[in-house]
């Protein structure tokens, strides 16, 4: 199950040369998060609803080649199924012309409860959402 998500948020923090700085790429898969979960109906609001947070507790980022400014980029995000208490999810950034890789990166969430405390078991909330789109 994938999204594919045109950026939509201006290139806000670049340096010179007009390179996109490297800590705007958290706000870009953010985005993508963001997007997806709209999409799919796995949102933020939805974790505070069912009484969870789902802090990410890894990110990983493999920059390919620099993203410059103006250039038309797409995030692609594909959602990893996993048995364990966990949301990955796994990114590309494109170029929306050439396809030219910019950056690979993945993401790793947990479930905690209401009083942070971690989940070891997916909430049923959450397994209800993995059995309606693994269909």
């Amino acid at each position: 199950m994938g999204h594919q998500h045109r950026y939509r948020r201006a290139f806000k923090v670049s340096r010179h040369r007009l390179v996109v700085w490297h800590g705007a790429y958290p706000l870009y898969l953010e985005d993508a998060r963001e997007a997806f979960g709209d999409e799919y109906g796995l949102t933020y609001e939805g974790y505070l609803d069912n009484q969870y947070y789902a802090p990410i507790v890894d990110m990983q980022i493999q920059y390919k080649f620099p993203l410059r400014y103006g250039v038309k980029a797409r995030i692609d995000i594909t959602y990893r199924p996993t048995e364990a208490a966990k949301i990955v999810f796994d990114y590309e950034i494109r170029d929306k012309e050439t396809n030219l890789l910019y950056c690979k990166a993945r993401t790793i969430q947990v479930f905690m409860d209401m009083d942070y405390n971690l989940v070891l078991f997916n909430p049923e909330f959450f397994e209800n959402w993995k059995a309606k789109w693994q269909q």
